[in-house]
């Protein structure tokens, strides 16, 4: 009796220890049981990853727990306190989030974003005194940024908006962050940045914050977790130190199987044939560009090098905006959903469907059939996760959101289609899915020219144009494609 007393007090005390506790966590929307008794604890000095696919729960428990969703069942606890609740609680108790969908006013400067979120800048000079502190932060955790703090938000690429809003969450003002929760932190970043932020998440960490890390690049979380949390259906499957865990056998803890990827190589094949597109050098610098029928062409290099710009390059010149009765001869998967990619107002199915509809359309009229069926099929190929198709878009996760637009391309018949940085918040299984789909596509003939920021994906093509300054500096051809030689030829020239 004893022996149970003292286990129950030792709870007790770790849970008084706890920045923050959720106990029996219970969810619904509709339909979706999105969290089905999970449990969680979060303590000072160390860094949790959580992982799991896409539809496991990861962004509904963040939700509760930053106080943004109150559970249908179950209790949430700061610092032992489970009688306050609400977005203004947690904050009071030092919770704060970084969202894989970006939450800055595109509208507002840098600054005046960091005074919508740090109420306590106020009084004749805030500006300067918020402008010091978060260009501070840009300083110390991303070395060498150079973001103009007094510049629109809207006017940053998605990487420095990224950046921004990471520096701002970090920033004390008047009291700081005592857990700070990253949702895919890196999913615009580069490899160089991406390894800036993990250094500064485990200083942060070593010095007594707390950090909830949520991520896709399973790699991330097993170098800089502590301890490794897996959701599946809305629960916590597992909950484990980070280093009993290896990639493999993290990806079987959240229910899939790392499949191998056969990286198919025609480059000899295809060596004879024409260029169906051709481009001279950027700028009359570096390489030209060329592309060959059923190629998977990869556009590398440091983040925001003219990789993009590339792609809305070669969009503009092959879209058929102004001949609306003429079939696309490109499609476009956009990296930014919330920006560029979805229709937030729309159902699922339309957001889907709308660049197929030439192709389900007669005499100006949708035939609601085919496009029923339509979104049926690709529901099942790439695993939406909805009760239905007539949901309203922002339903679904993330993750599933950029599924749907993955749908919307493929489905249509364009031969060439565009792909800016589109795995962003995407998991590990679905991932492996889509890679097996754009192989099929390519062996039948189409064409993808894919910007990337992850290396193993660039390593999936046939071949890859490194970009560097605007321009194409080096272009690499199958087994060459190799993490070392893109970064070679990123920095080639610099230093002495």
């Amino acid at each position: 009796m004893i022996a149970v007393e003292d286990n129950s007090l030792m709870r007790e005390n770790a849970e008084r220890q706890a920045v923050v506790s959720a106990r029996g966590i219970k969810m619904r929307f509709d339909a979706v049981k999105a969290l089905d008794g999970a449990d969680l604890t979060i303590h000072a000095g160390e860094c949790i990853g959580l992982v799991g696919h896409n539809g496991a729960g990861k962004s509904t428990i963040v939700n509760v727990i930053n106080g943004g969703l109150s559970p249908h069942e179950g209790t949430v606890a700061y610092d032992g306190n489970d009688r306050v609740h609400g977005i203004n609680a947690a904050r009071a108790h030092g919770i704060r989030c970084v969202f894989q969908e970006l939450s800055l006013a595109p509208n507002l400067t840098v600054v005046e974003n960091m005074r919508v979120v740090h109420h306590g800048l106020s009084g004749w000079n805030w500006r300067r005194r918020a402008a010091a502190i978060v260009r501070a932060k840009l300083d110390e955790i991303f070395a060498g940024h150079k973001i103009d703090v007094m510049r629109a938000v809207g006017e940053l690429s998605i990487a420095e908006r990224q950046m921004v809003e990471i520096a701002i969450t970090f920033s004390t003002v008047s009291e700081g962050p005592k857990l700070v929760i990253l949702d895919e932190p890196t999913s615009s970043l580069d490899a160089g940045l991406a390894a800036q932020l993990m250094t500064y998440v485990r200083s942060f960490v070593q010095a007594g914050g707390a950090v909830m890390l949520i991520s896709h690049i399973l790699g991330e979380i097993l170098s800089t977790a502590n301890r490794i949390l897996v959701m599946k259906d809305g629960r916590v499957v597992a909950d484990r130190a980070a280093q009993d865990f290896s990639v493999n056998s993290l990806v079987q803890a959240m229910g899939s199987v790392v499949k191998e990827q056969d990286r198919k190589r025609r480059n000899e094949e295809r060596a004879a044939t024409s260029a169906i597109l051709a481009l001279p050098p950027r700028g009359g610098k570096g390489l030209g560009f060329e592309v060959r029928k059923g190629e998977v062409v990869g556009l590398a290099g440091l983040a925001g090098h003219g990789q993009t710009e590339m792609l809305l390059d070669l969009h503009r010149s092959l879209s058929s905006s102004l001949l609306p009765g003429r079939r696309d001869n490109i499609a476009f998967v956009a990296g930014d959903r919330s920006l560029n990619g979805t229709f937030p107002l729309w159902s699922i199915l339309k957001n889907l469907s709308i660049a197929s509809l030439g192709d389900l359309s007669k005499m100006a009229l949708v035939n609601r059939q085919e496009e029923d069926s339509l979104g049926a099929d690709w529901k099942a190929r790439i695993e939406i996760r909805t009760p239905t198709m007539e949901n309203g878009i922002l339903s679904l996760s993330g993750g599933n959101q950029q599924k749907v637009l993955f749908a919307r391309a493929l489905a249509t018949t364009s031969p060439i289609v565009l792909m800016d940085d589109p795995m962003r918040g995407v998991d590990i299984g679905t991932k492996q899915e889509v890679y097996r789909i754009l192989n099929d596509e390519a062996s039948t003939g189409r064409t993808f020219i894919w910007y990337s920021t992850e290396m193993d994906e660039i390593c999936l093509c046939d071949r890859a144009y490194v970009f560097r300054d605007g321009a194409i500096v080096a272009e690499l051809v199958g087994e060459d494609i190799t993490e070392e030689n893109v970064l070679a030829a990123s920095f080639a020239g610099e230093g002495a």
